[in-house]
């Protein structure tokens, strides 16, 4: 085991996972050269080359359809909105297009992509930096939401989403980065789905 941030623990599934396949690769504002304004993407395109860590343009809606084009097409893409805020301009391509392929199709096309947003307060960049919008998501048939908060968890739980079949979208909390905990050391996966008990009640 190893104790790690939060931080640190996404850094590690992007890395396991683009070894593992070369179908999965990362694209977004700020991702490559300067890895990310939280430092997670940091080293992973003098690693993959600019082929797999693509710096877009600022225009979320423009690379999350072609992330979602791309998913259809047999990639598996992982497209990081800045900041979850303004994941409402590629709304329609989450919503309309990534949510429901799957079933449009009768089951005959996938659409494995994973959107990665960090939401929440912190770091003092005002209020169209600070909204917690994953609820808006849920309710979204054929969309996977995730929050994980612990290391273990993200970790765990974003292999599991860059290997889902279908668009999975991770909410990243940023006071949660610097948030450390312990991460085992060999290969693991945490269940999309499926709760973790805490602590066991008995008030019912």
């Amino acid at each position: 085991m190893s104790i790690i941030t939060l931080r640190e623990s996404i850094t590690q599934a992007l890395r396991e996972e683009m070894a593992l396949d070369e179908n999965v690769f990362i694209m977004g504002c700020d991702v490559g050269l300067r890895g990310n304004p939280f430092g997670i993407t940091k080293g992973l395109m003098n690693e993959y080359g600019e082929k797999r860590v693509i710096d877009t343009p600022i225009s979320e809606a423009a690379f999350t359809g072609l992330g979602v084009g791309a998913a259809i097409a047999g990639m598996r893409p992982l497209v990081e909105i800045l900041y979850a805020d303004w994941i409402t301009l590629p709304m329609d391509n989450i919503v309309n297009t990534a949510a429901k392929t799957c079933y449009m199709f009768g089951g005959q096309a996938n659409v494995p992509i994973v959107i990665r947003a960090p939401f929440g307060v912190g770091g003092g960049v005002a209020a169209q930096h600070s909204q917690n919008n994953e609820n808006w998501f849920v309710h979204v048939p054929g969309l996977k939401v995730i929050t994980p908060s612990t290391p273990y968890d993200m970790k765990g739980m974003l292999k599991s989403a860059i290997r889902d079949n279908g668009p999975v979208i991770c909410f990243e909390h940023k006071r949660n980065y610097s948030v450390k905990g312990e991460v085992p050391d060999g290969e693991y996966l945490v269940p999309i789905g499926k709760a973790a008990i805490r602590k066991t009640g008995t008030d019912c």
